[in-house]
């Protein structure tokens, strides 16, 4: 291995590059990690209609995007819509993907804690003449995600790790400047020592933010 001396002057060099490349990291996480939220939400409220057909059809919807590896929406997006004359940027197919992926996945943690539930707060509302959105929003949310709480943490955890696999449809996110990095001065060890090394940093922050929430919601909940 070449020395530690040579690479630091190479991570210095191509720094900037390289906090660009986290800064779109950390872009990608956030907004994947809030539309996935927001949709999932949806989608879970969607899987307590009373109706047969939306109940079945969302349901499978769940299915279909847990079942479904990501890399592969992202490359049928990117790569073969092309072919149908539909083209979109790499940031707009990450967006779209992952929000899909990611909102099956959360709505899939809520409904989990939801069926955990006793459900006689939900009778009771239904009795006092409450609508199902009211019900939904004041009784049966709050309650479920406060008890899903360390899922949708692990959920953004993986967001953040699972956002390096963009490289792949070109969108130059931290994991791919530090390719170039490896690749320019061949210290592939170095390279990607560092690049665990701030996905771990990142990563505890996110889980000291959750636990921080968590406590709060506990506190409140006593």
């Amino acid at each position: 291995m070449g020395s530690w001396g040579a690479f630091e002057r190479d991570l210095l060099q191509q720094m900037p590059l390289i906090l660009a490349g986290l800064l779109n990291t950390l872009e990608l996480a956030v907004v994947i990690s809030i539309t996935g939220f927001l949709l999932g939400i949806f989608v879970f409220f969607l899987t307590l209609s009373k109706n047969n057909l939306v109940r079945n059809s969302i349901n499978a919807y769940i299915s279909f995007f847990i079942g479904m590896p990501l890399i592969v929406l992202l490359f049928l997006m990117y790569y073969g819509l092309p072919q149908w004359g539909i083209r979109l940027n790499p940031f707009t197919v990450a967006v779209i993907g992952f929000t899909l992926n990611v909102a099956a996945y959360n709505a899939a943690y809520l409904k989990t804690a939801f069926n955990g539930l006793d459900t006689s707060q939900i009778e009771a509302a239904t009795a006092q003449g409450f609508k199902p959105s009211q019900i939904f929003r004041l009784i049966t949310l709050p309650q479920v995600l406060r008890t899903s709480v360390p899922a949708l943490t692990n959920q953004v955890i993986g967001n953040l790790k699972d956002s390096s696999i963009t490289f792949l449809i070109q969108y130059t996110e931290f994991f791919a400047r530090m390719q170039e990095l490896a690749s320019t001065n061949f210290q592939f060890f170095k390279a990607y020592l560092v690049t665990a090394l701030v996905y771990l940093l990142l990563v505890s922050v996110i889980v000291l933010v959750a636990r921080s929430i968590e406590n709060r919601l506990f506190i409140r909940a006593s």
